[in-house]
This record gives C-alpha cells, sequence and structure tokens, in this order.
C-alpha cells in the first residue's frame, strides 16, 4: 500500500533529505510552541484563548513529528514507515486551526458558533476522507476518495471566504488586510497536501513520491501551523491595540 514504504528502497541522499526535513520540522514547531506558550500573556485576556490554541496545534505537531521522525530511522532497519502520524495529527490541528483563526476575531457569540459548527465538522470530515485514498495502491480509490474530501474542503473555503468576510469590515485597521493573508497562506498551503497525495496518480511512483511526500507535507505543515499561529499572534496584538491605549503604548509604543 501507498501509506506503507519500504525506507531501506531510498538512496543515502534520499534518505538524509527525508531525515533533515523531518528534523526541520520537529524543531520549528519546538520553536513556535515555545515562543507562543510564553507570548499568549502579551496579549489582552480575551485573546489569550487564540494564542494558547495556537500553541496547542504546534505542540500536537511537535509530538507526531518525534513519532514521525523515530518511525523514519526506525525503518532504515525494519523498511517500513507508516504514514498515519500525520493523519492523526490533521485530524487534530486542521479544526483547531481553524477554531484559533474565529477565537481571535472575538466576534459575537452567536457569529462565532455559528463559525465553529461548519468549520470544525468539515475539516474533520475532510482528513477522514482523505485517508483511504493516501493508503490505497490503487489510482482510481485515490481519485474517488480524494474528490469526496474536496467537498468538505470546498464547504471551509466558503465559510472563510464568505461568511467570515462579512464580519471583517467591523476588525480594526490591518485586521482585516491580516486575515485576508491568513486565509490565502492557508489555502495556498493546503494546496501542498492535495499535490503531494495526487503524485502516485500523475505517475510519480517509488522513493521519489515517497520523498516529495515528506518535502511537501513538512513543509506545508511548518508554514499552516508555525506561521499561522504567529501570524494569529500578530492579530491578537493588533487587537489588542486597538481596543486598549494602555496596551498600545506599552507593547507596540503608539
Amino acid at each position: 500500500m501507498d501509506g506503507i514504504f519500504d525506507v531501506k528502497t531510498l538512496t543515502e541522499g534520499q534518505f538524509n533529505v527525508v531525515y533533515n526535513v523531518l528534523s526541520f520540522g520537529f524543531a520549528s514547531m519546538l520553536a513556535t510552541t515555545v515562543f507562543l506558550y510564553i507570548s499568549s500573556s502579551r496579549v489582552l485576556p480575551k485573546y489569550r484563548q487564540a494564542i494558547v490554541i495556537s500553541g496547542t496545534v504546534t505542540l500536537i505537531a511537535l509530538y507526531h513529528y518525534w513519532r514521525i521522525f523515530d518511525s523514519f530511522v526506525a525503518a532504515g532497519k525494519e523498511g517500513t514507515f507508516n504514514e498515519a502520524y500525520r493523519y492523526v495529527d490533521w485530524l487534530l490541528t486542521v479544526p483547531l486551526l481553524l477554531l484559533e483563526t474565529v477565537a481571535v476575531l472575538a466576534l459575537p457569540a452567536a457569529n462565532r458558533k455559528s463559525l465553529i459548527s461548519k468549520l470544525v465538522p468539515a475539516s474533520a470530515l475532510m482528513i477522514i476522507l482523505g485517508y483511504p485514498g493516501e493508503i490505497s495502491d490503487m489510482t482510481s480509490t485515490k481519485a474517488i476518495w480524494g474528490a469526496l474530501s474536496t467537498i468538505p474542503f470546498l464547504v471551509i473555503l466558503y465559510v472563510l471566504f464568505v461568511e467570515l468576510g462579512k464580519s471583517l469590515d467591523k476588525q480594526p485597521p490591518g485586521v482585516a488586510a491580516t486575515i485576508g493573508r491568513l486565509r490565502i497562506l492557508l489555502v495556498a498551503t493546503w494546496g501542498v497536501y492535495p499535490l503531494s497525495y495526487l503524485m502516485p496518480i500523475i505517475g510519480l511512483n517509488g522513493a521519489d513520491a515517497f520523498v516529495g511526500r515528506q518535502v511537501g507535507y513538512t513543509v506545508a505543515d511548518v508554514l499552516a501551523k508555525c506561521l499561522f499561529g504567529l501570524t494569529i499572534y500578530k492579530i491578537a496584538k493588533l487587537k489588542s491595540a486597538a481596543d486598549s491605549p494602555e496596551y498600545a503604548k506599552a507593547e507596540i509604543g503608539d
């Protein structure tokens, strides 16, 4: 199956590429987790939940990158590497990524509940539907499950760009533009996942496909979790400054 790969077939160079990129992913998650948790006290209390959620996302990813790294190193001797760790990680972290996006805006309770009730189930369904295709060695199966997982992805896009967009005109200066870039970052990084997922369908198989997936997934994870979390922190600071002149003077120097 495509989800289980014989690492012994990698060349020394290919093995080192994957080894180093997984190490980079682990280090990035560790550094971002420490920064976000330490910095959560530097925003106003009502925005701290979003920062803590961001830190929790990278903490969960940190744990899974440790397991992925160990699995890869062990597979160099035992021969097999299981991709399932990534899907467990995404099942936990992708809904939280969307939750932190809503939390940092501090929207009215009714609006917040409406957005979360659509985004969280859709994100979980997207990951669940993608997994059968990931572990299948049949192109037709990959295509079917990939298409099915695209449906909740389109729901997420609609909620982020249409429903969430309606609240942005009420946000402080700079926040709406940052949220706009945040949504583009999310879509751009998520776009890497289906490209990696579809490699066998477009004829890229074996060791090259495995290396490409690990590099693509890891770079996308770092951007979608670390950079995303740091952007959430920036939004929290902007909103804190807009809410409190004392905070703005102390933290930003305005």
